[in-house]
C-alpha cells in the first residue's frame, strides 16, 4: 500500500509500499484516527511546516539529532496547541511519573504509556495506540516493551528537551506520540446522538470551567478510579490533553470516556436519559443559590440507584449561573471555619462517595 502525504516546500519525498495509511478521524470530533508515519530525507533536515497543512506522513526516522528537525517542530506544536492536537488527532505523553507497582520489571518512565496500551488490551484493541516512540539516546527502555509495534525514534538530549519542554530530562527517557482515543467526542465537530456519547451515563463527572490543568487531570484520574462512566467538558475547560492535565491524569484520559460539549448538549444528556444533577458547592456563598445539603452516606445511599451527573466549578469563579439553577447544590461538611477546598481534592471526596454502588 502507497500513503500520501502533504510535504513541506523543498523537502524531498520517498514514498515506503508496505505501510498501511488508514485515513484519521481527526476533525470529525473523535479522537482514534490512525496517522501516517512521517519523515524528511534526511534526519536533520531543517524545514518548516505550515500551520494549515498536515504534517509530512511518510516513514520515521531512525534517529534525529537537531531541534530543528520537522518532526521536532510538529512534536512541540502537539505539545503548545489544543487545535493544533485535535487537527492531528494526536497528543504528548512525557512518562514523567510511575503510576504502576514498582515492582515492574520496567523503567517507571514507560509505567504511563504501558497503563494505556494495557487498559486497551483489556479493551481488544489490537490496534496500538502509541504512533510512535521517542527515546533518548542511550536510554535501555524497551524491556518489558517486546509487544511494542510502534515505531522507534532514537533521539538527542537537545532534542528530547526541545520536545519535552523540560531544562532537565534527568528522568525522561521516553515520549510517545498518541491518537487520541476513541473516547473523546467534541461536540462542537460532531452531532452524535447522546445515547452514544458515554457507553453509560449512570455516573457522569461534569466539569464547569476547570481551567487549571493540573486539577482537570487530577479529576479526571479520580474518577477513572472510583469507576465513573465518563466526564463532560463544559466551555471554558482545558484541554484534557494539554502536557499538564496528561502529567496529572496519568493516562486516564487515554481510557475515560471524555465528552466536550455546551450546557445545551448537557440538558439534552438530562432530559433523554433521566439523570439527576448534582453540584458540589461551598456551605455559604454569595451566588444567589438557596439550600444546600450536606454530603453524607445517607444521602449516596438514597442515590445509588439514580443515574448522576456531579457538576464542579472552579475555584476562581465558583458554579455558573446555569449550574446553580439547573443542579441540587450539596456541600462537604467542615470543621475548623474553612469554606471550601482545592476543587479536586473536594472532587476526589465526592467521586467517592457516591461513587456506583457496587464499587462500594
Amino acid at each position: 500500500m502507497v500513503a500520501v502525504m502533504v510535504m513541506p516546500a523543498g523537502a524531498r519525498l520517498r514514498v515506503h509500499s508496505g505501510v498501511s495509511a488508514v485515513p484519521s478521524s481527526a476533525g470529525s470530533g473523535r479522537g482514534g484516527g490512525r496517522r501516517g508515519v512521517p519523515e524528511i530525507d534526511g534526519t536533520d533536515q531543517d524545514s518548516s511546516w505550515s500551520s494549515s497543512l498536515s504534517p509530512p506522513f511518510l516513514r520515521w526516522p531512525a534517529r534525529i539529532t537537531s531541534a530543528s528537525n520537522p518532526f521536532v517542530k510538529h512534536c512541540v506544536k502537539l505539545r503548545l496547541s489544543s487545535s493544533y492536537r485535535r487537527s492531528c488527532g494526536s497528543a504528548l505523553v512525557v512518562g514523567l511519573t510511575p503510576i504502576l507497582s514498582v515492582s515492574l520489571a520496567i523503567q517507571p518512565v514507560l509505567h504511563i504509556l504501558m497503563e494505556i496500551c494495557r487498559f486497551q488490551q483489556l479493551k481488544g484493541d489490537d490496534d496500538s495506540m502509541v504512533d510512535c516512540l521517542l527515546l533518548l539516546d542511550g536510554a535501555d527502555t524497551l524491556r518489558g516493551f517486546h509487544h511494542f509495534s510502534a515505531p522507534v525514534v532514537h533521539v538527542s538530549p537537545i532534542v528530547m528537551k526541545k520536545v519535552s519542554g523540560m531544562q532537565s530530562i534527568d528522568s525522561i527517557e521516553a515520549i510517545a506520540l498518541m491518537r487520541l482515543p476513541g473516547t473523546f467526542l467534541n461536540l462542537e465537530e460532531n452531532d452524535e446522538i447522546c445515547q452514544r456519547w458515554f457507553p453509560s451515563s449512570h455516573r457522569l463527572l461534569v466539569l464547569d470551567g476547570i481551567q487549571d490543568p493540573g486539577n482537570l487531570g487530577t479529576l479526571i484520574r479520580s474518577a477513572m478510579a472510583f469507576k465513573w462512566d465518563g466526564a463532560f467538558l463544559l466551555p471554558s475547560c482545558c484541554d484534557p490533553f494539554n502536557e499538564k492535565a496528561l502529567r496529572a491524569s496519568r493516562g486516564a484520559s487515554f481510557q475515560l470516556p471524555v465528552v466536550s460539549g455546551t450546557w445545551s448538549h448537557l440538558m439534552t444528556l438530562k432530559t433523554k436519559k433521566k439523570v439527576k444533577m448534582l453540584a458540589g458547592h461551598p456551605g455559604s456563598s454569595a451566588d444567589g443559590s438557596n439550600t444546600t445539603r450536606s454530603l453524607s452516606h445517607e444521602l449516596a445511599e438514597s442515590l445509588a440507584g439514580e443515574p448522576l451527573c456531579l457538576v464542579l466549578g472552579s475555584e476562581g469563579h465558583g458554579l455558573s449561573k446555569q449550574t446553580v439553577q439547573a443542579c441540587e447544590l450539596v456541600s462537604i461538611p467542615m470543621a475548623g471555619g474553612f469554606e471550601s477546598l482545592n476543587v479536586s481534592v473536594a472532587g476526589g471526596i465526592f467521586l467517592f462517595m457516591l461513587q456506583p454502588e457496587a464499587c462500594r
